[in-house]
């Protein structure tokens, strides 16, 4: 089964979408949209597709299976809608919408349609986070007592519509609740404008899931790139960086003793129980688009649900909330 793929929107992050579905086997990249001829004639030439300017043009004149939408978030609801309306499916980036409402038209509307609809939440494809959940999941840091984001780093050029809160404290807060495996029930933020007049560039949030608490750091004020993520477990301790895909695992050596009064104490050993967890490396956006098609192909359910877009979108505006 061969899938014919578009992308609408080939910026920053539309054109490495372009790059990959003319990789990957199983599909044929036939056409790419943005509003910026020059940009969608560069990308359509280096690929030799066709490039349109209109990405309804395009709808109307292609036949396509699969479609990346990756233009900015305010235009998200109008764009997918117009692509439900072919019968395209389509992987839209983060966040899913601009408004908890909107996102839940476009699911209604997909999901009226028949349409295999996902968001590209694109760090639960990172090899080092699956190899996360899966100790996790394995009990290897027993109960999650804390979970510690930073995304820090300058502002993207591109940025026109979203916040750092919505544009890209929605991936730690999407990680959070998938590693905890419920939702917040209270959340606390500060956060505002450190440099930029109209974009809040910081926020600094607390996230209670209730035995366990999310601390989650992001910024556009650094002048430097930070992608770490730390969790704190009752049996140990892991540093995750999402760029390297490096991991490494602190066991703790807790040893039960008892002082001269006969009371009990905890005890750490001395030294630390270092690992470096193995890690296969490889490109999450590949890892991201290929889940997708295979999802297409085998009729089965997006490895980012719906729901769970929804969920780290509402959460992220009730942040909004607490910092304006």
């Amino acid at each position: 089964m061969k899938l014919n793929a578009a992308v609408i929107g080939v910026g920053n992050m539309g054109r490495h979408h372009a790059r990959v579905y003319h990789e990957i086997s199983g599909v044929t990249l036939v056409a790419v949209a943005d509003s910026n001829p020059k940009v969608a004639k560069g990308i359509a030439d280096k690929f030799k597709v066709r490039a349109y300017s209109d990405y309804r043009e395009m709808l109307d004149k292609e036949k396509i299976d699969v479609i990346s939408i990756a233009v900015p978030t305010g235009w998200h609801r109008k764009v997918a809608l117009d692509c439900i309306s072919k019968g395209a499916h389509i992987l839209i980036e983060k966040p899913i919408a601009a408004t908890v409402a909107e996102a839940k038209d476009i699911v209604a509307k997909a999901k009226k349609k028949g349409i295999k609809f996902s968001v590209g939440h694109i760090e639960r494809f990172n090899p080092a986070v699956i190899k996360l959940k899966e100790m996790i999941e394995a009990d290897k840091l027993g109960e999650i007592v804390t979970i510690s984001t930073f995304r820090l780093g300058p502002t993207p050029t591109q940025i026109r519509d979203a916040n750092v809160v919505i544009d890209i404290a929605v991936h730690d807060i999407d990680i959070m609740n998938w590693f905890f495996g419920r939702l917040p029930t209270k959340i606390t933020a500060c956060g505002g404008n450190a440099l930029h007049r109209t974009h809040e560039d910081h926020v600094e949030a607390f996230l209670n899931y209730n035995h366990g608490t999310g601390l989650l750091l992001a910024n556009w004020i650094t002048p430097l790139k930070v992608r770490k993520l730390t969790v704190s477990g009752k049996k140990g301790y892991i540093e995750l960086n999402y760029i390297t895909q490096e991991l490494n695992f602190y066991q703790s050596n807790v040893m039960p003793i008892y002082d001269d009064y006969g009371d009990f104490l905890m005890k750490f050993s001395d030294g630390q129980d270092k690992k470096t967890i193995p890690v296969k490396n490889v490109e999450p956006l590949k890892a991201e688009i290929l889940a997708f098609v295979n999802c297409i192909k085998q009729n089965s359910r997006p490895a980012v649900t719906a729901r769970e877009a929804i969920e780290a979108l509402d959460i992220a505006h009730k942040i909004n909330r607490l910092i304006k």
